[in-house]
């Protein structure tokens, strides 16, 4: 593993455990060149997804643009780190499994909707209006009154 602040090649594992979800291994290194500690994360992956774009361009699947929209969505409300990981890796293990590399952005989108749905209202609504791309106040207000009226039930 290459040191991040020197660049060495070299580097020595100092502690390894398993993340708190069990989805990874949280690995402590220090570079054999510079002495420096940091810390790695070692995660399964069963498979290569591409993610489908419009106008037919193809991406590679990033876990970490994923995090960073759904941590986006749930700035300032009641929610940790490891939930935001949870539930992006429930996502990615879905849609490793589902067979398909490919996979549409939509599709994508719409599990985060959903899975954000039971989390946080707040944050489902958030990640729906930059998803659905809310062009007027008007928009917002109809989808958050269809959200609590959900709720109510």
């Amino acid at each position: 593993m290459r040191c991040p602040f020197c660049g060495n090649e070299d580097s020595q594992v100092k502690d390894s455990r398993p993340t708190e979800d069990g989805a990874a291994i949280r690995r402590r290194r220090q570079c054999e060149a510079c002495a420096a500690r940091f810390t790695t994360f070692e995660r399964i992956q069963l498979r290569e997804l591409t993610v489908l774009k419009s106008e037919d361009k193809r991406e590679p699947f990033e876990r970490e643009k994923l995090i960073r929209s759904v941590s986006i969505a749930c700035r300032k409300r009641p929610i940790d780190g490891t939930q935001i990981e949870r539930l992006v890796s429930g996502i990615q293990r879905q849609l490793e499994t589902q067979g398909d590399p490919e996979i549409p952005s939509q599709r994508i989108g719409e599990m985060v909707m959903d899975a954000l749905k039971g989390l946080d209202s707040v944050a489902y609504i958030r990640f729906a209006s930059v998803y659905r791309d809310f062009r007027e106040a008007r928009d917002f207000e109809e989808f958050a009154s269809n959200v609590s009226e959900a709720g109510k039930k």
